[in-house]
């Protein structure tokens, strides 16, 4: 896995800002400028026909001298992720985005091209689905996909949007009671918790966190991890 290139954001617009606007500079940075083209996923929308969420990308990437072009659009989809120059997977929900994955045969494919340097860019259920499992989603599950498996692109499991907000009054578990629980249940594995307009930045072993605020690391049994972008995550790749 060492040619994998990703950028995996915890969402794509933050509050007040204009669609994937904090990101901008990172996904510029990331991007090889004669990748032109770039395919587009946009399983995970729901209530929005894919047409209409791929045009919504297309706009702040052409601003960046960059092409979309929408998976549904091919007639083989297989195939376009086997052309594809960079792959791009937007959010929404995510267990409809891996349930249609599946459903197109896609999830094979796009490691096979993604360990073989095609880069990946994600957010929220996009970066959720590079995990090996989609179970430390925080979306509700409006469909059974055929598994919880995901595309296993980084070993470490994703919470996107993270944070430690309590509504008032709320009785309901907080997002880190829900994080331990996962790990009660899954003690090998580590969740990283992304805040709204962060990123990880993953090239070849190398991992770096692109954004003001702090991630957090969790591991069953151990001390919760408070990383910002001076640290060194290589270690997360391990």
């Amino acid at each position: 896995m060492s040619n994998r290139r990703l950028l995996l954001l915890s969402n794509s617009t933050n509050y007040g800002e204009t669609y994937l606007k904090y990101p901008k500079e990172s996904i510029s940075k990331f991007l090889e400028k004669d990748n032109e083209e770039i395919l587009f996923i946009p399983y995970a929308g729901v209530g929005f026909s894919y047409d209409m969420y791929t045009e919504k990308v297309a706009l702040p990437f052409s601003e960046l001298g960059y092409r979309i072009i929408g998976i549904h659009t091919f007639p083989d989809p297989k195939q376009a992720v086997m052309d594809a120059e960079v792959i791009a997977v937007g959010g929404g929900n995510t267990f409809e985005l891996l349930n249609q994955l599946y459903a197109n045969k896609l999830v094979e494919v796009i490691q096979e091209r993604v360990n073989s340097g095609v880069p990946y860019m994600g957010w929220s259920a996009g970066s959720n689905v590079a995990s090996p499992s989609i179970k430390t989603t925080n979306d509700m599950p409006i469909v059974e996909p055929p598994s919880f498996n995901a595309l296993n692109l980084v070993p470490f499991q994703i919470n996107p949007h993270y944070t430690e907000a309590q509504l008032p009054n709320h009785g309901g578990e907080t997002r880190k009671d829900r994080i331990k629980e996962f790990l009660h249940l899954n003690q090998d594995d580590a969740v990283i918790g992304i805040p709204e307009g962060n990123l990880l930045e993953i090239s070849d072993n190398s991992c770096k966190l692109r954004g003001d605020d702090i991630i957090k690391v969790f591991k069953y049994g151990a001390e919760i991890l408070n990383l910002s972008s001076k640290d060194n995550l290589d270690f997360l790749l391990e």
